[in-house]
């Protein structure tokens, strides 16, 4: 291949990496023991006929599974190594490790690796359980996001589409509760948390309302109970995603603008007002106080209470169309924008509107009244870098010159790159650029004669999965044949690579991170003869000197950073 064509081919390959890895920005709401703590006490809120006829629900569903179900269904001990899935777990698992209530159903009865989901959760519940301080908080989030992305399969490539995570946000502040469901739940609204949630839940209490009817056969009954739990499971998720603070931000702007707001304001916490009226002051993932969760089971109970009571009797509502009793419903919130109809009917607005008011309400898309923005570190960019460097060389040029000596020299250089730092979480570090610059050295200070000097500078810093350059062989085939294996290298080379030694590691006085390998820099000095030295060479008196033009390049390899 010509060298023209070969560079023209590296350069696209290289775009189209960049374009691949800016979509894999996950902002999902609450992490997986948060989510399920949630649902926990969402179930020890039941009345106790409501408790006992859930357990019998889960009984029945169990039939079939019950090695891989656990006996209750909501266990108060999970341990840090659960061997089996109670149905609080589903919650979690719904959304984040699934696309549709079909999905997660079959990973949850059929695969091997979603144990090893929950036990990924179930450790991080005890870790930050113990996080006294932030950085702590920091490193369990990493490690947990380091392992469920070896654990699940799919747990970086599903999560391109995560806007059925966020709420829409208002487009203006005088709204009406029933004018924004309408909004949320009509045919034309992009997926958002609300809506996912009714058209999910709907499908529940359809289900529900079909077995309360009666007259189908025991097998079918069973399936068609698991089917409505597994519905309404789905459902839950994003019903607790509503009340994570930073998916009621309003999920708008550039993709470094969302996932920078939706990170703050998760730490920080923002004041909301529910539909209801209720006014309180709200935290988001990895951050979730008892009165977080407090607030989004109170929710959750009204729901499952709801579903209950479908399978009474005592609710009755169609859905949009008229789902299967025995398959779960299969609509992929990962690759679809929108929902197929709308969920937003009389009915739907009806059933679930009482649920629905005690979700937040949501920010203020663009324009005045939008909350502060922030951004994350995500995008191509250009920018100046400046540095003062201090050294100390043993040695020189003469046998006699074996003192150390000081040496110090400023630098400028232009950066051109993209930031790809928080792909995960903030321990990330998908930082890639090429840097040009110049570089001029002072006198050194001691016995040694090394002359100022100027220099032409050049530094490159990629990740790499497993040796460093890796990515930059990779990408050139693997953009034009499998986006998703290069999603996923470029993903696990943010964290730390496929052998996760370079992760960042936050202390309370900063972040420290082996970088060997993931950046070099030459720095070539310029022709000496215009400033020669005389180097004092042994010999009989009168002593000899040897003159000496220095010419010389200097290689760098960082091996830690501290930021």
């Amino acid at each position: 291949m010509p060298g023209h064509l070969l560079a023209r081919k590296t350069r696209e390959a290289a775009r189209i990496a960049c374009l691949v890895a800016l979509q894999l920005v996950p902002a999902l709401a609450w992490v997986g023991p948060e989510h399920r703590d949630i649902a926990v006490f969402a179930v020890q809120r039941l009345d106790p006929e409501q408790q006992v006829l859930l357990q019998q629900l889960w009984s029945d569903a169990r039939s079939g599974h019950e090695v891989r179900l656990c006996e209750h269904v909501a266990q108060l001990v999970q341990g840090t190594n659960p061997t089996c899935i109670d149905y609080a777990t589903w919650t979690a698992i719904a959304g984040d490790h699934s696309c549709s209530a079909s999905d997660m159903l079959n990973e949850i009865l059929n695969t091997r690796w979603i144990l090893g989901v929950v036990r990924v959760d179930a450790r991080l519940k005890t870790q930050l359980a113990a996080a006294g301080r932030r950085d702590q908080r920091v490193n369990a989030v990493r490690d947990s996001d380091i392992a469920l992305q070896r654990t699940d399969p799919e747990y970086v490539t599903r999560a391109q589409s995560n806007n059925a995570h966020f709420l829409l946000a208002r487009p203006k502040v005088d709204m009406e509760p029933l004018d924004y469901a309408r909004l949320a739940l009509g045919p034309n609204a992009d997926l958002n948390a609300v809506a996912t949630y009714v058209w999910y839940h709907l499908r529940a209490l359809a289900v529900a309302e079909h077995i309360a009817r009666g007259g189908d056969a025991p097998e079918i009954r069973t399936q068609a109970v698991l089917v409505a739990l597994a519905d309404e499971a789905f459902a839950l998720h994003f019903l607790e995603d509503s009340f994570a603070a930073g998916h009621v931000t309003g999920n708008w702007g550039t993709t470094a603008v969302r996932k920078g707001t939706h990170d703050y304001y998760s730490e920080h916490g923002v004041p909301m007002v529910t539909w209801a009226g209720h006014s309180f002051v709200g935290l988001g993932d990895a951050y979730m106080r008892p009165e977080d969760a407090d607030r989004a089971a109170a929710a959750v109970h009204d729901s499952l209470a709801q579903l209950l009571d479908a399978f009474t009797g005592k609710v009755a509502v169609a859905a949009s169309d008229d789902p299967s009793p025995i398959l779960p419903e299969a609509f992929d919130i990962c690759h679809q924008a929108r929902f197929p109809a709308a969920s937003g009917t009389g009915d739907a607005i009806r059933t679930t509107g009482p649920i629905i008011v005690q979700t937040p309400v949501p920010a203020l898309s663009e324009g005045f009244g939008e909350l502060p923005r922030f951004r994350a570190e995500l995008g191509p960019f250009i920018g100046l870098s400046t540095a003062i460097r201090a050294g100390v060389l043993i040695g020189a040029f003469g046998p006699t010159q074996t003192d150390p000596n000081r040496i110090g020299g400023i630098e400028a250089a232009v950066r051109l790159g993209i930031g790809l730092e928080g792909v995960l979480n903030e321990s990330s570090d998908g930082l890639t650029f090429a840097e040009f610059g110049i570089r001029d050295d002072a006198h050194a200070t001691g016995v040694s004669t090394v002359p100022g000097r100027g220099a032409i500078t050049a530094r490159l810093r990629l990740p790499f999965w497993l040796i460093p350059g890796d990515l930059v062989l990779a990408a050139p085939v693997l953009a034009f044949t499998s986006k998703t294996s290069l999603q996923k290298m470029a993903v696990q080379a943010a964290n730390g690579g496929l052998i996760p030694w370079q992760a960042g590691i936050a202390t309370r006085i900063g972040r420290f991170q082996f970088v060997l390998g993931r950046e070099v820099g030459v720095s070539l000095y310029r022709n000496g003869r215009g400033h020669p030295i005389l180097v004092p060479t042994p010999g009989v008196p009168p002593a000899n000197a040897t003159l000496v033009a220095v010419n010389s390049i200097e290689v760098e390899f960082p091996i830690l950073e501290y930021r």
